[in-house]
């Protein structure tokens, strides 16, 4: 996005929300002024400043705190910042991207992310799905995953190697398909990857659990006091909204809340 956008020619700075402690979140983004906390003992420019005419990339914005967040949306929304021990206002123009792994929209109703930060970034979301549903890309980053970690030998993987790596159902998705390819890089016979050397690491075809018969009333039943239960989370805990979105009475919505 940035290579391609009019702001190529700026700076692209990146910043994970959450691999910083909120105590030091601020001075990250917004920077701050000399003698502002006991360390500072020079001014810093922050994430915003430094992306000045480009792009400032922050990666796992859900993480971010609650504090932060009023500070990020007036940021975004006034087009200027405030460094930390400093009361000057600073114009800054940058491109923001936001990438998360969490539901924004489930963490609003839960109270973790506030509602209007996030109608703020919401302008357009590219929803990436994860890798066991990406189909050929499997193939396409284990080989170019085998070509990093393989400088100057041509590994291929076997038609059994491919099969595995195709029905893996790979939970840590990338990062986990390019430690593999670093462990089958090791462990490789020869020029071809086969799967004893992709065993051990989650990447194997997994087994179609054993089928539990049971009554099917009890399914039932504990499929309705499950649905009941997330119909009244999702209005807040209030079981009227609840009873009359199910179209059913507050006694019955209680008698599944109560099983």
């Amino acid at each position: 996005i940035h290579r391609l956008s009019p702001r190529a020619a700026g700076p692209f700075v990146a910043l994970n929300c959450g691999a910083i402690p909120e105590g030091l979140l601020g001075s990250e983004l917004f920077g701050h002024v000399r003698g502002a906390f006991t360390s500072a003992s020079h001014d810093r420019l922050g994430a915003f400043r430094s992306a000045q005419g480009g792009t400032l990339f922050l990666d796992e914005i859900g993480e971010m705190p609650l504090g932060q967040q009023v500070a990020l949306l007036r940021a975004l929304q006034e087009h200027e910042v405030t460094p930390v021990g400093s009361e000057r206002l600073i114009p800054v123009d940058v491109r923001i991207v936001l990438a998360t792994h969490r539901d924004l929209e489930a963490e609003v109703t839960a109270g973790r992310f506030r509602q209007d930060l996030y109608y703020r970034i919401a302008v357009l979301s590219v929803e990436v799905p994860p890798l066991r549903a990406r189909g050929g890309d499997v193939l396409l980053l284990a080989e170019h995953f085998l070509r990093l970690r393989a400088p100057g030998r041509i590994l291929s993987l076997s038609d059994a190697a491919v099969r595995v790596l195709t029905e893996a159902p790979f939970p840590g998705n990338v990062r986990e398909l390019e430690a593999l390819m670093a462990r089958a890089a090791l462990l490789a016979e020869g020029e071809t990857i086969e799967p004893s050397a992709l065993e051990g690491h989650g990447a194997r075809p997994s087994a179609p659990p054993a089928p539990m018969v049971r009554p099917l009333s009890l399914v039932r039943d504990e499929y309705l006091r499950t649905y009941v239960r997330k119909v009244v989370d999702h209005f807040g805990g209030n079981r009227t909204q609840a009873a009359d979105a199910l179209m059913v009475s507050v006694r019955t919505v209680f008698k599944y809340l109560e099983e």
